[in-house]
């Protein structure tokens, strides 16, 4: 009898089942940049709850969309990378869960060993 295998469900254009890299739970204070419909630039300080060699998991009171493009800065390091909305979680007290990817990311972008 033939093996079935589990097909990898998309769960949004770009967020795979199967994770990429070692995540950890590390609180980094960093930056989210982006423009407003109206093209103002906003700028949040926020902290990762979750880092990953691609990206990391923040919570922001502010409303963001799926696909949403940001400069993500680690405020330690004082390094950028652009980075992309991949995932809305659940509503904390302090805001919305986030996941965000990082676009051509450094391995080294959180200054740890992932």
């Amino acid at each position: 009898m033939p093996v079935k295998l589990r097909e990898t469900k998309r769960l949004g254009s770009r967020h795979h089942e199967k994770r990429r890299g070692r995540r950890m739970n590390s609180r980094v204070p960093v930056r989210l940049e982006w423009d407003d419909a109206s093209g103002k630039r906003v700028r949040v300080e926020a902290h990762t709850r979750v880092v990953n060699p691609y990206g990391c998991m923040v919570v922001l009171a502010q409303p963001l969309e799926l696909e949403h493009r940001v400069a993500l800065t680690n405020n330690i390091s004082n390094t950028s990378n652009a980075a992309i909305v991949v995932w809305k979680g659940n509503q904390r007290p302090d805001g919305w869960e986030y996941g965000i990817e990082l676009v051509a990311p450094e391995m080294e972008f959180w200054g740890m060993d992932l």
